[in-house]
């Protein structure tokens, strides 16, 4: 279904931080329906579907990791406008023309691009939008800049790949959504140095290009946080993204 397998990193990735609300609130008013109908596509275990909540949305999560799944369904089930189903980004088996917005946090660098946009388009209505959004560290901090140095070192040619690219391409070369707006929404999470460093350990980007050294790579990456900052750690994020009308919506 996938060849990204969150089942290992499944139970630390509720411990990364939320999207920036503004950019939340942006990518919900741009859909124009004050009680739009949400595709999460890749929902995880929940992050950007337990954010869309609050304004309002109907959401179907869609993903297709069962450890992800399980433990989004936990954390929303106390949400009655939340519903799980299994799928994934190319085939989500959702009713065509039903939704007002389709989502992506953090997941649209795992799909094939081209076939989750035509399966996006499918699934919503005219004037539907989509948008795919991320949070990235800000690397211009000097804990933040530290870290990048000792992840190079350990792990040669790192690279964040497509999750830091600029996705407006993509997107206008599928012809079917434009025009495309930029998303990028500052903040800072405050949050206790352990949680931070377990939520390392759901870093699938990392995982994958570090292979053997992961753990260690996270543990390295442990002793310097804890040598430059007390208890609670203050780091300095984006939330970058982009969202687009379905061709012919606006």
């Amino acid at each position: 279904m996938t060849t990204w397998d969150y089942t290992q990193l499944a139970p630390t990735y509720s411990l990364r931080p939320p999207y920036a609300t503004r950019a939340v609130e942006r990518i919900v008013k741009a859909c124009g329906r004050t009680q739009p109908r949400v595709a999460d596509i890749g929902a995880g275990t929940g992050h950007l579907t337990l954010g869309l909540v609050p304004y309002g949305c109907s959401v179907d999560a869609v993903e297709p990791n069962d450890a992800m799944r399980s433990i989004g369904q936990e954390r929303t089930s106390d949400q009655p406008s939340v519903h799980w189903r299994s799928g994934t980004a190319e085939s989500t088996g959702l009713p065509q023309g039903a939704y007002d917005l389709v989502t992506f946090g953090s997941s649209f660098n795992t799909t094939d691009t081209t076939r989750a946009l035509a399966e996006a388009s499918r699934i919503l209505t005219d004037r539907g939008w989509m948008a795919c959004i991320w949070n990235h560290r800000q690397l211009d901090d000097p804990l933040q800049m530290s870290i990048e140095q000792l992840i190079q070192e350990r792990v040669p040619d790192y690279s964040y790949g497509s999750r830091r690219a600029d996705q407006a391409p993509v997107i206008e070369a599928s012809g079917l959504f434009s025009p495309v707006t930029k998303i990028e929404e500052a903040f800072v999470h405050d949050m206790p140095v352990e949680d931070w460093i377990a939520a390392w350990r759901s870093h699938a980007t990392l995982q994958r290009q570090a292979g053997t050294l992961f753990d260690s790579v996270v543990n390295d990456i442990e002793g310097l946080v804890r040598s430059r900052t007390d208890d609670t750690i203050r780091i300095p994020y984006t939330t970058v993204g982009w969202m687009a009308p379905r061709r012919g919506a606006h």
